[in-house]
């Protein structure tokens, strides 16, 4: 897996290190000049990012004005010290809408592929299928785990991280029906509808818990040509809150870390994730910004992709 550094003087170094077996000694900080001033260049990019908050904007033109360096991985054979680091400025490359698509749009416009966004989600989900399909009982079990934690929660615990915890189910589009006549017969004998539609929705729908409910999950773009609805319930600590039963069909899967790894192998390209947090979440200015690295399995052909997220305390 990569990994993300920082000099003294902020500068961020994404390191890329070979898979190894045995134990990998502490890694050194590689260090650089910072770039000569270049005055038909600024990074006007983050300026232009409406949603940034002061010390984000600060921190992005900090990284900008001193570079990342990204060290490739050596193939096998290869010696290590003949891969030359590389240095690269990160500026706004554009916005996306906030949508369910848009990890799947902005990878797309990073990596200049020609598959558009519902092509890419759907070739996510079939390197997703390959591997989980391949792998053994220990590797299914922890990714199950996983996908239990992020959409199938355990509504006992979580409550000192979360204010609200949401469970996904999926509805195939074809029973939306017959689920909203039994929610009715519910109502009819007295139910509170929410409690009803709870009771439904939790027994004959699809929880999210595994990585087949997941592969169903994330090919949901939102279209009609889906074979699921979405249906979230969201929990506060004294129960049920709200639900949303996504009745026009329009609500996508947001894209998670598994889909992002699964696009890394698509591509065969590292993807980093730059997230910026706010001053809610209760992060100095040098730490407001970090890089989440997601490694392809395989090889890797291609320096990496950036996408950029900016998240407040709770939630992105």
């Amino acid at each position: 897996m990569g990994k993300l550094l920082c000099d003294p003087s902020g500068a961020a170094v994404a390191e890329a290190l070979p898979p190894s077996p045995a134990p990998v000694p502490p890694t050194q900080l590689i260090s650089w000049a910072a770039p000569a001033p270049e005055p038909s260049i600024s990074p006007t990019g983050w300026d232009a990012v409406w949603a940034l908050e002061d010390q984000q904007r600060r921190r992005l033109n900090r990284i900008w004005e001193r570079g990342v360096v990204w060290k490739p991985s050596a193939a096998p054979g290869e010696a290590d010290a003949s891969l030359a680091p590389v240095v690269f400025r990160l500026d706004h490359g554009g916005e996306v809408e906030s949508d369910g698509n848009c990890l799947f749009t902005a990878a797309r416009t990073a990596a200049a592929a020609k598959a558009d966004a519902r092509e890419l989600r759907h070739r996510a989900v079939r390197r997703f299928n390959e591997v989980y399909a391949a792998a053994g009982d220990g590797d299914r079990d922890a990714v199950d785990a996983a996908v239990r934690h992020l959409y199938a929660p355990d509504l006992k615990a979580g409550w000192g991280v979360h204010v609200v915890q949401e469970i996904k189910v999926l509805a195939p589009k074809a029973e939306r029906d017959a689920l909203d006549a039994a929610i009715q017969e519910l109502v009819d004998i007295g139910i509170q509808r929410e409690i009803a539609a709870e009771t439904i929705y939790k027994e004959r729908c699809i929880a999210v818990n595994n990585g087949d409910s997941w592969a169903k999950y994330m090919s949901i773009s939102g279209s009609a040509d889906d074979e699921h609805d979405i249906i979230t319930l969201q929990y506060t600590e004294e129960g049920l809150l709200t639900i949303d039963e996504n009745r026009d069909g329009r609500a996508a899967a947001f894209g998670d870390d598994i889909a992002i790894e699964c696009l890394a192998t698509e591509f065969k390209r590292e993807v980093y994730v730059v997230q910026a947090h706010g001053t809610d979440a209760m992060v100095d200015e040098d730490n407001c910004v970090f890089f989440l690295p997601h490694r392809p399995r395989g090889e890797i052909c291609e320096p990496p992709i950036f996408l950029f997220m900016k998240g407040t305390g709770s939630e992105f």
